[in-house]
């Protein structure tokens, strides 16, 4: 096995065994679904096989945070990184790159390189894709649970916010998922306007 792969093996043993159940988007299968998107963006733009192996552990790293706490998770999951990624065999250099997306993802989002960048629209494919309604409604369960907020209208309102302020940064995110977006803002917009 190498390093990569004994590296997703252990990081995604423990996300399973330590992420709160209450986190019902930040999930295990939001770590799959991100690191699926970025293998994707990455195929797509073309990076090398060793930049595209770091981006993977990025996206396998980028919420591990939440298994201590969801406040700054980005920071502790960067953290976590450079304390457990020399053990597989990470060099130092490696492991600025991947913090550097790791951190990438906060909100809002500040990506300095392509890297960052793919892992940023790879956070967020979902906001582009046919199963936006059913991912955002995880989101939503999962801020109900956190007493976040409590109603649709509220919800509806925030993702509008969100929507209208989130941009992708690669060429690829922006030609595969821009018109599907302001396809689902315009929806909830119009869910709210007849609530």
């Amino acid at each position: 096995m190498n390093r990569y792969e004994q590296t997703k093996k252990f990081i995604l043993g423990k996300l399973s065994a330590e992420l709160p159940s209450t986190l019902t988007y930040h999930s295990y299968s939001h770590v799959l679904d991100v690191l699926t998107s970025a293998e994707m963006l990455c195929e797509k733009e073309k990076i090398s096989p060793e930049e595209t192996e770091l981006v993977k552990v990025a996206a396998l790293f980028h919420d591990s945070g939440f298994m201590l706490n969801a406040v700054n998770h980005e920071q502790i999951g960067c953290d976590m990184a450079k304390k457990l990624l020399p053990e597989f065999g990470y060099k130092e250099d490696e492991i600025d790159k991947i913090c550097g997306m790791i951190l990438a993802t906060k909100f809002p989002q500040q990506p300095n390189t392509l890297l960052e960048e793919i892992l940023c629209d790879a956070d967020l494919d979902y906001l582009g894709r046919p199963d936006f309604f059913s991912i955002g409604n995880t989101l939503f369960e999962e801020l109900k649970a956190s007493k976040t907020l409590s109603t649709a209208k509220d919800w509806n309102q925030l993702q509008v916010n969100f929507l209208l302020t989130h941009k992708y940064f690669t060429r690829s995110a922006k030609e595969l998922r821009d018109f599907q977006k302001e396809v689902h803002l315009q929806q909830i917009k119009n869910i709210l306007a007849r609530s």
